[in-house]
């Protein structure tokens, strides 16, 4: 993979540099989203010897965690470690959005503000932290950049690169479905466009399926190799029920919550979508190969994007290199539209950072008082941050300790438990603390509730407060323990 343009460390280090002044605030904050609190939770336990799915539970594929471990294995602080790690890969996603975004037809400006335009819509749709995208969007990019370099290939039937170099492509693509399975939607596509190119390149019909086939292998076996871990230490079936099951069984949101979320991602978009509808109406200019290969791309990212139904804005991420690329060739051709996109991005960005509250001294003091009122026993965070047992150090009462798998009825019975069963048997070990909230939601699981309520009436008593969005944490200590400050 070649930028075809130079310096190419020069444009490495601006991509670099963009992306840590748009994430610079960020740095060390624990509470940017409650998914990669609970990410780092889970790769901090790895470290110290807890198996996803059984010790730990959530339902993304066991890559991510490793990767979060990875970071959390780095010297210095778990919360930024995984936070630069992030920021380097968002970089580098930039990167190879440009390469991309030059190979189907984009200036080296065009190339240059696609990469800049990723870095920019990251935050705004979620991605200002370590959300799943933002790592696997790399291995996704890099996949796809090099398929979309097969017309090329194919021109000159040189049918021995593309069987090479789709392997890594394939390859590349199944270790993303590790970090997060609706990549399996744009892994797909990376194999059928190779295929599609190999065939344009002359192979036959004999060689086309001997390509599926090792492809296939290929994508596939990075899957196979988690799934034959847990099965030879006895535990496929908490893999598969956390990996499959669980994601078929999740409950959907109200409709009405869905189609605004929906419209506000459509909002937010509106500059990329309208860059890529340029590149379109140019596409019969030249490079027709490769920017076809580009939609197929986003069409397969759409469809992604789709597939759960409850489009919370971090899921359009994997939208935005197939977009920032398509979009590169509008950038480099039409000044107003390169500045005017740009322009537009930033505003966006200031505004919502605007409206951000810094809650992260709030969220610190909440996990010092449970740290100093836990002593030895297991503090229960049924609503708040999961950075929380991070930050304290503390053991979990529960395998299910992302507190939506309990407290949400959008999680019942998808989680593999009885929930309310769940919250009967940690409030009778008594849980020396319990961190709830004053936060008024329609998707309580009532039944759990009906078993904290009278419990924290009854055994509890409140010992710190501090405001949390809209709403304010509330921590509770058991009341035959003396409060330490």
């Amino acid at each position: 993979m070649s930028l075809r343009f130079s310096p190419r460390w020069a444009v490495a280090l601006c991509f670099l540099a963009v992306a840590v002044a748009l994430r610079i605030a960020d740095f060390g904050n624990p509470i940017i989203h409650v998914d990669e609190q609970y990410y780092l939770l889970v790769g901090e336990r790895l470290l110290d010897g807890a198996v996803p799915y059984i010790d730990v539970w959530d339902r993304k594929p066991v890559g991510l965690f490793l990767l979060y471990a990875g970071a959390a294995a780095l010297p210095g602080d778990d919360i930024l470690g995984y936070q630069l790690l992030a920021t380097l890969f968002a970089a580098l996603t930039a990167l190879v959005v440009a390469s991309g975004a030059k190979t189907v037809g984009a200036s080296r400006t065009g190339a240059i503000a696609a990469g800049i335009a990723y870095l920019v819509w990251l935050p705004l749709l979620g991605g200002r932290g370590g959300q799943a995208p933002v790592f696997y969007n790399l291995l996704i990019a890099t996949a796809a950049r090099i398929v979309i370099g097969f017309p090329w290939l194919a021109e000159r039937s040189a049918r021995a690169a593309i069987l090479r170099r789709g392997a890594t492509a394939c390859l590349l693509a199944g270790l993303a479905v590790q970090v997060k399975t609706t990549a399996a939607f744009e892994a797909a596509f990376v194999g059928l466009a190779g295929l599609w190119w190999l065939h344009r390149a002359g192979a036959r019909v004999v060689t086309l399926a001997g390509s599926a086939i090792l492809w296939m292998a290929i994508g596939i076996a990075p899957t196979l190799a988690a799934a034959g871990w847990y099965w030879r230490v006895g535990a496929f079936d908490a893999w598969w029920f956390a990996n499959v099951t669980s994601i078929l069984e999740r409950p959907g949101y109200p409709a009405g919550e869905i189609a605004m979320r929906l419209l506000g991602i459509l909002a937010q978009l509106s500059p990329l979508l309208l860059c890529a509808a340029i590149a379109w109406r140019r596409r019969r200019v030249r490079l027709v190969g490769e920017r076809a290969t580009a939609f197929a791309w986003l069409a397969a990212a759409a469809v992604g994007f789709a597939a759960i139904g409850t489009f919370f804005d971090h899921y359009a991420l994997p939208l935005l290199p197939p977009l920032a690329m398509a979009g590169g060739i509008a950038l480099g051709r039409i000044p107003r539209v390169l500045v005017g996109t740009l322009a537009l991005g930033l505003l966006l960005l200031l505004v919502e950072r605007s409206f951000i509250r810094d809650d992260a001294p709030g969220a610190r003091a909440v996990a010092e008082v449970v740290r100093r009122n836990s002593g030895g026993g297991c503090p229960w965070v049924f609503i708040g941050d999961t950075a929380t047992y991070s930050l304290a150090g503390a053991c979990l009462p529960t395998s299910r300790a992302f507190p939506n798998f309990l407290a949400y009825t959008t999680e019942a019975g998808a989680t593999g438990i009885d929930e309310a069963a769940e919250a009967r048997r940690i409030l009778a070990a008594r849980p020396p603390v319990i961190v709830s909230s004053t936060r008024k939601l329609k998707i309580w699981n009532r039944a759990v509730l009906a078993e904290l309520r009278p419990a924290l009436a009854r055994d509890y008593r409140p010992v710190f407060s501090t405001p949390r969005a809209d709403y304010r944490t509330i921590v509770y200590l058991r009341r035959d323990l003396p409060f330490r400050r």
